[in-house]
C-alpha cells in the first residue's frame, strides 16, 4: 500500500473515532461547565472519564496532526523546512498530550 493511502485511510479512521469522542466530550463539557472545581476534580477523577478523553486526545491530536503536516505537503516548497515543520508537529502531537494525559491520570 502507498504511503499516501495509508495516511489518507489513518486520517479517516481518526475522524471516525473522533466524532463520539467529541459527542462525548461536548456534552460532558456543558454539564460540567457551571460546576465547583471540586466537582470538574471528580469528574475528571473516574476511570471512564479518563479512560475516554485520554482517547480523545490522542485521536484529536493525530487527526490534527494528519491534516496539518498535508497542508505543510501541499504549500511548503522548500524540503528542510518541510521536514522540520513536520518533525515539530508530530513531536508536538506526542508530547501535549502525553502530558495532559499524564496530569490526569495523577488525579485521585
Amino acid at each position: 500500500m502507498h504511503y499516501s493511502t495509508k495516511k489518507w485511510l489513518a486520517i479517516k479512521f481518526s475522524s471516525i473515532i473522533l466524532i463520539p469522542l467529541m459527542f462525548w466530550f461536548i456534552v460532558n463539557l456543558v454539564s460540567i461547565y457551571d460546576e465547583s472545581y471540586t466537582e470538574i476534580i471528580n469528574f475528571f477523577s473516574k476511570t471512564s472519564s479518563k479512560t475516554l478523553y485520554s482517547l480523545f486526545l490522542i485521536a484529536a491530536f493525530s487527526f490534527f496532526s494528519l491534516t496539518i503536516s498535508e497542508v505543510f505537503e501541499d504549500y511548503i516548497k522548500n524540503e528542510k523546512i518541510k521536514n522540520v515543520a513536520t518533525k515539530m508537529l508530530y513531536v508536538f502531537a506526542i508530547v501535549i498530550p502525553l502530558i495532559t494525559i499524564l496530569s490526569i491520570l495523577s488525579l485521585n
